[in-house]
């Protein structure tokens, strides 16, 4: 017995000191084979939305569908979730509305198409140019529409749309509305000229359409406003230069919460070069725009009121200068208990009224301590 039980003890030291028993290694997982999927466009109305539907038909998740040439489109191309659309450049891509097609949208969210309650999934629109042909096509709607979250849009150039150049939306083609959010998205580096309504509109009847970035994008020649953002909590708004505004706002920004408003330049305006409608429950920043008028026209270039609760808000450093009319900056509570506003480092010139600070707004002096963050 006393032999066996040496045995057992010199096994077990032995199996320690070689380590753990080692277990064959699982298999890897299956790797699925993504296809870049290219159309060749023939700029034939008769054939490129067909070759468009097909391939995005066959499309799987994770597939780039690539456009090269001029594709003359009559149907709304849709954006399935989880996949990249893009051109070869803006010059060598070219996606043109036909005469007479009057399609609601040139490329749609398929949540949108499919009046979906949900939104759809993350998708890339990039590095093509688009015309909307509005001239040929008076019953159009917007160029793009965007219903899905952490999506891009960039490196596109749109002209000429009837409506909106590009739409966010939390409603779908027949007025369906999201039930859940459409975050984390981002528009950057387009140049978005002559629209009959907005350069980038965000459409949002609900709460759905937050922390988004919109940046470095030139906005030229609108009928309406530059840029109008029904919901702005949680934006980075910054770098974007607006100029040539037909509506009434450069830049209209609703519902700021914990919001950028940043380093935007604007040139001529309808009434109001920059609105921000500031939310209670956290601070916004308006910092370093630069806002003129060189066409002699008056209005509102920075304009600030609350919403709701205490607003708080920084608006500082920016620069604004017109041709001897107007008001500089505007600060007023509106519908919120109270409107607080550090005010610091602005340049105002050329206008009639610096500041006008209405009933129930705090100017706070804002707090410098050199040699700290």
């Amino acid at each position: 017995m006393a032999g066996f039980m040496t045995l057992t003890a010199a096994l077990a030291t032995a199996m320690a000191t070689l380590g753990p028993v080692q277990t064959a290694p699982a298999a890897p997982p299956e790797i699925t084979n993504l296809a870049e999927r290219v159309i060749n466009c023939r700029n034939n109305a008769n054939i490129d939305s067909r070759l468009i539907a097909n391939t995005i038909a066959r499309s799987n998740a994770g597939d780039a569908i690539v456009f090269d040439g001029t594709c003359l489109v009559t149907e709304t191309i849709p954006l399935l979730g989880n996949r990249s659309y893009q051109g070869r450049s803006r010059t060598g891509t070219v996606i043109q509305q036909a005469d007479g097609a009057n399609l609601r949208a040139i490329f749609a969210s398929d949540s949108w198409l499919d009046n979906s309650p949900t939104t759809g999934s993350a998708t890339a629109l990039r590095t093509l140019n688009i015309k909307a042909n509005s001239a040929a096509n008076p019953e159009a709607g917007d160029a793009v529409v965007i219903r899905s979250w952490q999506t891009f849009v960039e490196d596109v150039q749109i002209s000429d749309a009837r409506r909106d150049a590009i739409r966010l939306t939390n409603l779908s083609e027949n007025g369906t509305e999201l039930t859940n959010t459409q975050v984390n998205g981002r528009i950057a580096n387009t140049q978005l000229n002559d629209s009959g309504g907005s350069g980038v509109y965000v459409e949002d009847t609900g709460n759905s359409i937050t922390d988004w970035q919109l940046e470095d994008n030139y906005i030229a020649e609108t009928g309406g406003d530059g840029i109008h953002l029904d919901n702005a909590a949680g934006w980075m708004i910054n770098g974007n230069h607006v100029y040539d505004v037909g509506g009434d706002h450069a830049l209209y920004a609703d519902r700021l919460y914990g919001s950028s408003i940043d380093d935007n330049y604007i040139e001529d305006f309808g009434t109001v070069g920059i609105l921000g409608r500031v939310q209670g429950g956290a601070a916004s920043t308006i910092l370093g725009n630069r806002v003129f008028q060189n066409r002699g026209k008056g209005g509102t270039f920075l304009q600030v009121l609350g919403n709701y609760g205490d607003a708080k808000a920084a608006v500082n450093s920016n620069t604004i200068r017109g041709r001897g009319l107007g008001i500089g900056l505007d600060y007023q509570r509106g519908n919120a208990d109270s409107l607080e506003v550090t005010s610091n480092g602005n340049l105002v010139t050329e206008v009639e009224i610096d500041r006008q600070v209405g009933e129930g707004v705090i100017i706070n002096p804002g707090t410098l301590r050199l040699g700290q963050p």
